[in-house]
């Protein structure tokens, strides 16, 4: 496994394997690796011959700057875990690297970034859009892997990809969970023990919400009552939104006649989580 932390050195590199016909497949992680990364990267291990993993904590998707000191890092123990999973290439930049001083260009989907995470999170997706059209330009890769926890991200990234006609391929996997059903994220360390007992109930809401659509169930206003008021018996959260949306706009639904998304964000004394539950009527 080669870790580098250059640019010049990586772009040389991943150009080099392109040009023997080596099929790159990368992941992009902001570190503290868990079960949801490591799935990312076997799908892109068997689909490629080249595994690329970046670990970069990225300030620009920050809005607060105690939410960037509280992210967890732990790089030694990334790159055990990055290697056991066959791991080739590790691109790991300083943040001066990234961001050089006198740095001024970003990228922003307009629309998309300014709903749910955009508006209580300002900013959050413009750093998202430009440090991963950065990384791709790095990176060089053929397919990259993104997990579904990160719905509104992953879809900003898939629009960001149309739009600029970028040549690689997005592929977007499920969330994978603790077996009570909390979705895996770095922050779920920053639950105390009650959280963390009270946080299954996030995707019991989801759940909930998605039985009903099956047995019919179309008032969306009603279906966002319902996760409101099972989020707020069965936890100590604060709600930040919880919506039924439209899986590719993401503009809110009034009634639920087809492919639906439901998404949610709730803060914890010092964990913030989001959850998602893609349905269909059918």
């Amino acid at each position: 496994m080669e870790i580098i932390r250059d640019v010049t050195a990586m772009q040389s590199r991943v150009t080099a394997l392109r040009q023997q016909g080596r099929q790159i497949g990368f992941v992009p992680t902001m570190g503290y690796l868990h079960e949801g990364h490591l799935s990312l990267c076997r799908a892109a291990r068997i689909e490629n011959h080249i595994l690329a993993v970046s670990i970069f904590v990225n300030p620009a998707q920050f809005d607060r700057q105690e939410d960037l000191e509280n992210y967890p890092v732990d790089l030694e123990r990334d790159l055990v875990k990055a290697e056991a999973e066959g791991t080739d290439l590790v691109f790991v930049p300083e943040q001066k690297t990234v961001y050089p001083p006198g740095y001024a260009t970003f990228v922003e989907v307009e629309s998309l970034s300014g709903r749910w995470e955009g508006a209580y999170r300002p900013g959050h997706f413009r750093g998202v859009t430009t440090v991963v059209m950065k990384l791709f330009h790095i990176v060089k890769p053929h397919r990259t892997y993104f997990g579904q926890k990160d719905y509104q991200q992953a879809r900003i990234v898939h629009q960001m990809v149309k739009d600029l006609d970028m040549d690689v391929e997005v592929i977007v996997l499920p969330t994978v969970r603790e077996s009570d059903g909390l979705a895996l994220s770095s922050r779920n360390v920053n639950l105390t023990a009650e959280e963390r007992r009270q946080a299954p109930m996030l995707y019991r809401a989801l759940c909930g919400v998605a039985d009903r659509v099956k047995s019919g169930e179309q008032d969306a206003r009603a279906l966002v009552e319902e996760m409101h008021r099972v989020i707020q018996e069965g936890t100590s959260a604060t709600i930040d939104y919880v919506a039924l949306c439209d899986p590719e706009s993401l503009e809110s639904l009034e009634k639920v006649e087809g492919p639906a998304v439901a998404l949610l964000a709730v803060r914890f004394s010092k964990a913030r989580l989001i959850d998602n539950l893609l349905m269909n009527t059918h």
